[in-house]
C-alpha cells in the first residue's frame, strides 16, 4: 500500500519535474533564436538598417568588426601581447511609482 506522504513526494516530485522541464524549453528557445541570429558587419550600411528595422531595433544580431578603444586599449598584466576595451554601458532607470495598496515602489 502507498502512504499518504510517498503520494505527496510522488506529487511534488512530478510538479517539479514538469516546471523544470519548462523552464528548460523556454531557454532552449531563446538559445535557438540566438544561435539563428543574422550575422551583420559593423560599416557604414549599419545605421541604415537599423533605422529601416520595426521600432529602430533588431533583436538578436551578432555584429562583427573591428572594435577600437576611445582613448587606450587595455593591456593585460598576465599575458603579454593581450589587449581589451571596456564596453560603454548605459543604465536607464524607469520610474517608480508608489503603490499604495501594496505599500512597495
Amino acid at each position: 500500500p502507498i502512504t499518504p506522504g510517498e503520494l505527496l513526494c510522488l506529487g511534488s516530485s512530478l510538479a517539479f519535474s514538469g516546471l523544470f522541464y519548462y523552464l528548460y524549453r523556454k531557454k532552449a528557445r531563446v538559445v535557438a533564436r540566438i544561435q539563428e541570429a543574422p550575422k551583420l558587419q559593423v560599416d557604414d550600411d549599419l545605421p541604415a538598417l537599423v533605422s529601416a528595422a520595426d521600432g529602430r531595433c533588431l533583436p538578436y544580431v551578432a555584429l562583427e568588426g573591428v572594435v577600437l578603444p576611445a582613448k587606450a586599449a587595455l593591456t593585460s598584466h598576465y599575458h603579454e601581447g593581450l589587449q581589451g576595451v571596456i564596453q560603454k554601458l548605459l543604465l536607464k532607470e524607469h520610474r517608480l511609482i508608489w503603490n499604495s495598496l501594496a505599500r512597495s515602489w
